[in-house]
C-alpha cells in the first residue's frame, strides 16, 4: 500500500498495525480494539494457519516453497467478521476452530518463513485493508504489510510472562502445556531470524511492554494513542 491524497484526511478511518511475538496478547487486544472502534480485525496469523491447514490436508511439505506458493494461489482464504470475532473460511469451509489446534499452529510457523509465500500473503492482506478502518495484527504488519499505517504498536512482554499466558490458554482449551517454553523459544528464534520480514519493531512504532499490564490497561493505552492520532489529524 502506498500513501495517497486521502491518507491524512481527518474523516478517513485509521489503519492500525499491531506486531509482536507469540504470547504477547496481540490477537486479544486487536479483537477488542476493533470491536470498540467498529473496525475490521484482520488476523494475518489466521491466514497463515489456513494455508498451513491446506498443506496438511494436501500432504504438502512445509519446506517446499514452490509447492506451498502453488497451493496458496489455488486456495481461497477469507476472514469474516462476526460479533464473537472473525470466522476463517478456507475454500468456503469454516475452519476457525481447526486452525487453532496445535498441529496447525506448529505448521503455520514453518510455512510462514518462505519469502514467496509471505509476499503472496502481503498482497492479499493489503487488498483486505485497502479501505482502512482496520486493526491488523501479526509480526510484520507495521514493517512490511502496512509500512505507512496510521498507528503502529509493537506489543511485547517478558518471555516468562508470555510462557505463563500460553500455558493458561492451553489449559482453558484442555491441551497439555508440556513444552510451552521450548516452543515459544523456537518460535521466537524462527520469527526473529527468518530471511523474509523478520520480527522487529518498526522504527516509528509505539512499543508497549505488557508484562505487568492487564488487557484492560493495554487497551486503554492504545485507545489514548488512537485518540491522539485523531486529534493530530483534525489540527
Amino acid at each position: 500500500m502506498s500513501p495517497d491524497s486521502t491518507h491524512n484526511h481527518p474523516s478517513r478511518k485509521l489503519i492500525i498495525a499491531i506486531d509482536g511475538p507469540a504470547g504477547a496478547g496481540k490477537s486479544t487486544i486487536a479483537s477488542r480494539l476493533a470491536r470498540k472502534l467498529d473496525y475490521v480485525n484482520l488476523e494475518s496469523g489466521a491466514m497463515y494457519r489456513a494455508l498451513a491447514l491446506q498443506a496438511i490436508e494436501n500432504d504438502t511439505s512445509f519446506d517446499d516453497e514452490p509447492a506451498l506458493l502453488k497451493l496458496a494461489e489455488a486456495s481461497r482464504i477469507q476472514l469474516e467478521p462476526t460479533l464473537g470475532g472473525n470466522r476463517t473460511l478456507l475454500d468456503g469451509k469454516d475452519v476457525s476452530a481447526r486452525i487453532r489446534e496445535r498441529d496447525v499452529t506448529e505448521a503455520a510457523s514453518r510455512v510462514s518463513v518462505h519469502p514467496k509465500v509471505r509476499q503472496w500473503m502481503v498482497e492479499h492482506q493489503r487488498a483486505l485493508g485497502a479501505n482502512a478502518g482496520i486493526v491488523m495484527e501479526g509480526r510484520d504488519i507495521g514493517t512490511k504489510v502496512f509500512p505507512d499505517a496510521d498507528l503502529k504498536i509493537f506489543l511485547d512482554a517478558d518471555p516468562v510472562v508470555r510462557e505463563e499466558r500460553r500455558r493458561a490458554q492451553q489449559k482453558i482449551k484442555g491441551e497439555v502445556a508440556a513444552n510451552v517454553a521450548a516452543e515459544l523459544r523456537e518460535r521466537d528464534h524462527r520469527d526473529r531470524t527468518r530471511a523474509a520480514s523478520p520480527l522487529v519493531a518498526a522504527t516509528d512504532a509505539e512499543v508497549i511492554d505488557s508484562s505487568s499490564m492487564s488487557e484492560d490497561d493495554v487497551l486503554a493505552r492504545i485507545e489514548k494513542l488512537v485518540e491522539l492520532k485523531r486529534q493530530q489529524r483534525s489540527t
